[in-house]
C-alpha cells in the first residue's frame, strides 16, 4: 500500500537525462523537437479553434532526443485549440514500486520550466471509485508522466492543473475501470486525457513497423480490449497498454469516437541507429 496522504512537492526526477535540467536549454530542446524532421516541422502558435475537439492523446516517453520529435505531433496539435483546466496524465510503472494503480493526491510537480498544480478534486473523485489508490512511492523515480509535462508547460503556460496517474497492474480489466472512473471524474470539465506509452523495445526496425501497425490498427479502429489482444498474443513489448486502454475507455465514454495517427517513427528514424530500435507513436482521439 502507498501513503494515503501526499502533501510534498514531486521534484522532477529525470531532467539531466531524459530532457535538460536547464531551462532556457530545455526550451530550446522542446522547439528543436517541434522543427525537427521527423516532427510537426513547425513551432505552436496561438489557439486557432474557438472550442476543444481533441478529447486524449496517445504520447511516448523516451529522452527527448529520442521520442521528442514523435511526441511533438500531439502536442502540436492540442495548442490550436484552447487551454484545458486539467490534464490527466498515465504512464505505465517502469520502477516496480507503489501501488498497482497509483494517483498523486496532491502537492505541486516541478519541472525546470516551473511548478504544476494537482487537480485535487478529480483526483479524489478517481480514487473514491475504488479504481486507483493514493500513492507517491510510483510516482517517485518514474518518467512516463514526467516526460509529459515541460511540452505541456511550453504550449500551455501554467494554466492548467494535471491529475498524475501511475499504472503497474495493466490487465483490460483494471484499464476499463480506470478508464470509467475518469471519464466521470472530468464529465462537464474542460480535461485533456493522455496516455504515455512506447510501442516496441529493441527489435529490428522493419519489426518494428510491422509489429507495433498491429496494435495501431486496433488504437485507430478504438478498440481497447483489441489492444490487450494483440499485445498479449504477438508479445508486443509495448509499456503501455493499461495507461492507452484506459485513456480509450474514459473517450469512448465521454463520446469521442474518432482516432487520428499523427506520427509513428523509431528511435531509428529520429536520433539513432536502425538496428535494434524503440517505436513511438502520436495519437489524438477526437469528437466529431
Amino acid at each position: 500500500m502507498g501513503e494515503t496522504t501526499v502533501l510534498r512537492d514531486r521534484p522532477p526526477s529525470v531532467s539531466g537525462s531524459f530532457y535538460e535540467s536547464d531551462p532556457v536549454a530545455l526550451e530550446s530542446r522542446i522547439k528543436w523537437c517541434f522543427l525537427h524532421k521527423v516532427g510537426p516541422g513547425r513551432l505552436p502558435s496561438k489557439p486557432t479553434c474557438a472550442e476543444r475537439k481533441i478529447c486524449a492523446l496517445i504520447s511516448p516517453h523516451a529522452g527527448y532526443i529520442y521520442s521528442g520529435p514523435v511526441a511533438a505531433h500531439g502536442f502540436y496539435e492540442v495548442s490550436k485549440e484552447p487551454p484545458p483546466e486539467t490534464v490527466v496524465l498515465i504512464g505505465p510503472n517502469h520502477t516496480g514500486m507503489g501501488a498497482a494503480v497509483s494517483v498523486w493526491e496532491g502537492g505541486d510537480w516541478l519541472t525546470p520550466l516551473g511548478r504544476v498544480r494537482v487537480d485535487t478534486e478529480v483526483s479524489r473523485s478517481i480514487m473514491r471509485s475504488g479504481a486507483a489508490e493514493p500513492d507517491s512511492d510510483a510516482h517517485e523515480y518514474e518518467h512516463s508522466v514526467e516526460v509529459q509535462i515541460p511540452f505541456l508547460q511550453y504550449v500551455f503556460g501554467s494554466s492548467f492543473r494535471i491529475v498524475p496517474i501511475c499504472m503497474m497492474l495493466q490487465d483490460f480489466e483494471t484499464s476499463r475501470e480506470l478508464g470509467e472512473a475518469i471519464a466521470a471524474a472530468v464529465k462537464g470539465r474542460s480535461a485533456l486525457l493522455i496516455a504515455s506509452t512506447d510501442f516496441s523495445h529493441y527489435v529490428p526496425y522493419k519489426s518494428a513497423y510491422d509489429r507495433d501497425s498491429l496494435v495501431i490498427g486496433e488504437i485507430l479502429a478504438m478498440n481497447p480490449k483489441g489492444v490487450d489482444e494483440v499485445v498479449r498474443s504477438k508479445e508486443i513489448t509495448m509499456c503501455g497498454p493499461g495507461p492507452v486502454m484506459a485513456i480509450m475507455t474514459a473517450s469512448l465514454t465521454l463520446g469521442a469516437d474518432r482516432c487520428r495517427k499523427l506520427c509513428y517513427a523509431t528511435s531509428g528514424d529520429t536520433s539513432g541507429p536502425k538496428g535494434d530500435v524503440v517505436g513511438y507513436g502520436s495519437f489524438s482521439i477526437e469528437f466529431k
